[in-house]
């Protein structure tokens, strides 16, 4: 019995983690046409909420622009409590939010949408939870220095330094990486 094959695709990330994840089972985008939308947060928005309309709204904004092709698209957050943290453009950004994560319990999000040829959507939401060790100044500042937060969810990447940063993990590592392999895979099969 052979697997199903998963029909030529576009993704809607600009993300070479993503990419690179797709890349790990063996899937190689037919194109790659980064969504490029508004990613602000609604007024009291809840973060599950959030992320899922977040991968929602990426996947509208690239789907029209290749009908009769699949589309997947995929948003990443980091949650402190109820709080998103953003995706840390400044030195500033990244300090706070390693500060606020030292020591403590946070959940990452991943919204993923897949867009069928036919214009079906199916779209899932993925919950890891990560707990991170107290972080001494000394390695907040060695990872500042080390540039890897610049764009990251929360201001930092677990496939680099700051895996070293993580006592546990529970649920999706891939969905912490970017993109939640498992139940990507599931949606692009069920597309197929």
């Amino acid at each position: 019995m052979s697997a199903q094959p998963i029909p030529p695709l576009v993704l809607a990330s600009a993300s070479p983690r993503r990419l690179d994840l797709l890349r790990q089972v063996g899937i190689e985008p037919a194109k790659i046409d980064p969504a490029h939308i508004d990613e602000t947060p609604a007024q009291r928005e809840l973060p599950r909420a959030y992320a899922l309309r977040m991968a929602r709204a990426k996947l509208a904004a690239v789907a029209g622009r290749h009908p009769g092709m699949v589309v997947l698209a995929a948003d990443s957050v980091v949650v402190c409590g109820r709080r998103i943290l953003p995706k840390a453009e400044t030195e500033g950004e990244a300090r706070a939010c390693l500060g606020l994560l030292s020591g403590r319990r946070h959940r990452v999000l991943g919204g993923v949408a897949v867009g069928a040829a036919d214009g079906t959507v199916r779209a899932r939401l993925v919950e890891t939870v990560v707990r991170f060790k107290r972080l001494e100044p000394a390695e907040i500042d060695d990872y500042i220095q080390s540039g890897e937060w610049r764009g990251k969810a929360g201001g930092y990447a677990i496939q680099g330094l700051a895996g070293s940063f993580v006592q546990k993990l529970t649920g999706s590592y891939t969905n912490v990486v970017g993109l939640p392999l498992y139940e990507t895979m599931g949606l692009l099969k069920a597309v197929a």
